[in-house]
């Protein structure tokens, strides 16, 4: 595999070819935020927070950085005013979801995101995928997943599958950002599953 160089804020960055934007800058000791990637997946660019600015060939667009692939004398800006003022805005959207969510708290801060500016839709959940795409692609158990679309997207746990697999793995619970993912669960053993819930009270 061959090594491109490209410049990441200004610094050069080697990197080898098949690389992403986020993983050279990653090797180069340069942070850009992350919501929805992890190591182990393939890239969803779902939540869109590593939104960086490409310029190839004179040409400047905007990209998420954990799909980008690295390219010989890409320039990469992480921190212009513009992709600041992007990811502030798609923090304001997903504050409107998760408002106290320590992760988004801290982006807020970050970013200088005003908590308030869209109206309060409470799902507790942003959408990363996370824990559908470790289900899916680590475990191979498909125990959570996405239903719907637009507006009345949001996850669900299956509960034909998560009655026999997830009491024992839990495994995703820890990558979501919101931990929307936890109540989730707790509603669907609840409820959809009651069999799991009971026997956990009974072994108290």
């Amino acid at each position: 595999m061959g090594a491109v160089t490209l410049k990441i804020d200004d610094k050069e960055v080697k990197a080898k070819e098949g690389m992403t934007v986020l993983e050279a800058a990653l090797s180069a000791g340069i942070a850009i935020p992350t919501l929805c990637h992890h190591e182990k997946l393939k890239p969803y660019t779902a939540c869109r927070i590593c939104t960086v600015e490409i310029e190839k060939k004179g040409r400047i667009n905007l990209d998420t950085a954990c799909s980008c692939p690295v390219e010989d004398n890409l320039v990469v800006r992480t921190k212009s005013e513009n992709v600041i003022n992007i990811r502030r805005t798609i923090l304001e959207l997903m504050l409107a979801h998760a408002p106290d969510a320590p992760v988004l708290q801290a982006l807020t801060t970050e970013y200088g995101a005003d908590k308030n500016r869209f109206g309060k839709e409470p799902s507790f959940c942003i959408l990363c995928g996370l824990c559908v795409r470790y289900c899916a692609e680590i475990k191979k158990k498909n125990a959570v997943t996405f239903v719907d679309r637009g507006t009345t997207r949001e996850i669900v746990f299956v509960p034909e599958i998560a009655s026999k697999e997830c009491d024992s793995c839990k495994e995703c619970f820890s990558l979501c950002p919101t931990s929307a993912l936890q109540s989730a669960f707790v509603l669907a053993e609840a409820f959809a599953f009651p069999q799991i819930s009971q026997a956990s009270a009974a072994d108290k």
